[in-house]
């Protein structure tokens, strides 16, 4: 019988506990809703007990989206009119959501803002929110690509900055293979299984990749052409790896010399600091893309995510002082401890946790000179086949020429509804 009441006991006072920590809402508070995804989701719920402390009447309510899911059930909430007063949004998923008339213009309250303001981000990245001059998101954490090398192979290569130029890219590769003296090894990884580096050399020579207010592909257009064409030359000269199956282990790749530049994000970080042997953690660096010249900043995508208000919400108010509690500096800071994530605030990169590292500092050059894919729905779509038709040329199953025609062909279908839609307008 002891047990029996000692067990009631404990189940009651966990149960009272845990209403507790739920924290139910009364008369005189406002719930909010807010979705967040992946890992972001489950993080951003330390930074809320703070928020509700200094906002007694709000209560935030997380729902953790993974993903692979997050798309779908935001389109399907959508249309079954229950979105949620704050969501997190992909960059690319912006201009849909705005054609859907789903999320609200934040102009207004930008206005009225003291910590959200324009001039606190940077320049590329705040462009990915806006559409036809108006912004829809506000940014909240950071994405792009840049270079990881080995140090130490460059410099054998003769080279001990990493290459700013195409020029000196091609030439750093050359060198670097005639140090391998005859075994099976490369200069860099360029999987065909990634769009990005395609993307991003087009949109360093100047192309805009579709024309005609984005009804038509132009990737055989001469911009995109001539950029198409310096990528697959490390694949001629076999410079890079063709195909994906042989590279297994990119961590274990570079570090064994079998490649030694790479084109990723800053996730990549941690992984290499992790995985990278303890004798090579001195050997590998980051750096800003080369450009096609010396007058031209290698420019790279602006990616992350933003926090958007749905038009639904008739708790806009509410949801404002939430962005605006995400958006200051300290918040941002917070949030990067927990996740990795880089601050979208431009101040926050002032603290000695990205002035003392060393590997952070290009992607804060490089988010000097990033810019959006185009704004469209299709867009995601559209970079599918920009990936199939470079695997394709860099296996030669193709020309260059071909797979850029036969590229515009299946990109202009893909927009067919977008010109209707424009010409109905």
């Amino acid at each position: 019988m002891n047990r029996i009441f000692t067990y009631i006991i404990a189940l009651l006072l966990s149960i009272t506990i845990s209403q507790l920590g739920c924290r139910p809402s009364t008369s005189s508070e406002t719930v909010i809703v807010f979705w967040a995804m992946g890992a972001e989701g489950e993080n951003v719920q330390k930074l809320i007990p703070e928020f509700e402390r200094r906002n007694p009447d709000i209560i935030v309510k997380v729902q953790s989206i993974p993903w692979t899911a997050a798309h779908e059930k935001l389109l399907t909430a959508y249309a079954g009119n229950s979105t949620p007063d704050i969501s997190q949004l992909g960059n690319t998923w912006i201009p849909e959501f705005t054609l859907l008339n789903a999320i609200e213009d934040l102009n207004p309250w930008i206005e009225k803002s003291s910590i959200v303001k324009k001039e606190n981000y940077f320049e590329g990245i705040w462009d990915t929110n806006v559409m036809d001059g108006v912004p829809y998101g506000i940014p909240w954490y950071v994405d792009t690509r840049v270079m990881f090398y080995r140090k130490d192979i460059l410099e054998q290569a003769g080279y001990k900055n990493p290459p700013a130029t195409w020029d000196e890219w091609f030439d750093a590769s050359l060198k670097i293979i005639q140090l391998a003296g005859g075994k099976e090894k490369y200069a860099v990884l360029l999987p065909t299984n990634e769009w990005v580096p395609f993307v991003v050399t087009g949109l360093q020579n100047g192309s805009t990749l579709l024309k005609d207010d984005n009804r038509y592909g132009d990737f055989s257009g001469e911009k995109f052409m001539k950029a198409f064409e310096f990528v697959m030359r490390f694949y001629e000269k076999k410079l890079a790896p063709v195909g994906i199956t042989q590279v297994t282990n990119i961590y274990q790749g570079i570090a064994e010399g079998f490649f030694a530049m790479y084109i990723t994000g800053p996730w990549n970080i941690g992984e290499f600091q992790k995985r990278m042997p303890p004798a090579l953690q001195d050997k590998w660096m980051t750096a800003p893309l080369p450009g096609p010249d010396k007058n031209t900043p290698g420019v790279s995508l602006a990616g992350g995510a933003s926090l958007v208000i749905f038009r639904n919400s008739t708790k806009k108010e509410q949801a404002w002082k939430f962005i605006e509690y995400l958006s200051a500096v300290q918040r941002q800071l917070e949030f990067y401890k927990v996740t990795g994530n880089l601050p979208a605030v431009e101040e926050a990169w002032n603290d000695t946790l990205f002035r003392n590292n060393v590997y952070v500092k290009a992607f804060y050059e490089q988010f000097k000179h990033v810019v959006p894919t185009p704004k469209i729905p299709e867009w995601e779509q559209i970079a599918m086949k920009v990936q199939q038709y470079a695997e394709f040329a860099s296996a030669q199953k193709m020309s260059v020429t071909q797979a850029l025609a036969e590229l515009d062909k299946d990109v202009n279908i893909i927009l067919e509804k977008r010109r209707w839609m424009l010409n109905r307008k």
